[in-house]
């Protein structure tokens, strides 16, 4: 297990970044995996939605076991799972939740600086305790901060900037592999922070965010597609179906 752990960790490599194609099942899993993938990711809202929950930590753990429990049967790749803010109140509850992730094979976790249905970010010291209890199981945490949640680049600052480096320092201390900083439109703030951080840097793709070569050239380590593939394989879903019933 600690070498699946080690593999997953050395493909975070600044410049030449591993890129997933974020999935939701165990048939997802397979289709992406035979397709070329390095590793395999879930992301929380299309695991929710394919199980008739919402985002958020409102699917039970239980299911979130279950649900790599099967994707870790159909491929050898690494596997991490997006554990949202760790499922637990204090952390020691998100070490017990990441352990058991840990017990079955999951390689990685994400972990949110904001817990469920909140907007305010958790302090850096909780947030960086959080961030170490799951650490302490061994697994590769991604640290994911929400500075830039629903801020339009128009209004990025310099101060921001550092306070995306300030979490990662933090979280670098706690044990964390990764900082993920979703939602970055700007090209300049995405290479000012993977220069300036302590961690391998992942971003989330999107239409307009740049090719994976050019996140490449900026510094980036990792690229996620997020919730992206669930959705368009949904619409496609939907598409066909009203072309049937029409």
């Amino acid at each position: 297990m600690t070498s699946k752990i080690e593999q997953f960790r050395a493909l975070h490599v600044p410049g030449k970044p591993l890129v997933l194609y974020n999935i939701w099942d165990a048939g997802s899993a397979r289709a992406v995996a035979e397709a070329g993938a390095s590793a395999i990711a879930t992301g929380s809202y299309g695991v929710a939605e394919a199980n008739g929950f919402k985002d958020g930590e409102t699917l039970p753990l239980d299911i979130v076991l279950e649900n790599l429990r099967r994707i870790l049967t159909v491929t050898d790749l690494p596997v991490t799972i997006d554990m949202e803010a760790g499922y637990g109140d204090t952390p020691a509850e998100v070490g017990r939740s990441v352990g058991k992730a840990f017990d079955l094979g999951a390689a990685g976790i994400n972990i949110e600086d904001r817990m469920p249905g909140e907007t305010e970010l958790l302090s850096v010291d909780v947030a960086a305790e959080r961030v170490a209890a799951a650490a302490a199981t061994g697994i590769h945490v991604n640290a994911r901060t929400d500075v830039y949640r629903g801020v339009d680049p128009a209004d990025y600052s310099p101060e921001m900037i550092e306070a995306v480096l300030t979490r990662a320092r933090a979280y670098a201390e706690a044990g964390a592999g990764s900082l993920f900083v979703p939602f970055l439109g700007d090209h300049p703030t995405i290479r000012a922070i993977c220069e300036g951080a302590s961690l391998p840097v992942n971003v989330l793709w999107a239409p307009g965010r740049g090719t994976t070569a050019e996140l490449a050239d900026l510094g980036v380590a990792r690229i996620s597609y997020g919730h992206q593939p669930w959705g368009w394989a949904m619409e496609k879903l939907a598409e066909d179906a009203r072309a049937i019933y029409t």
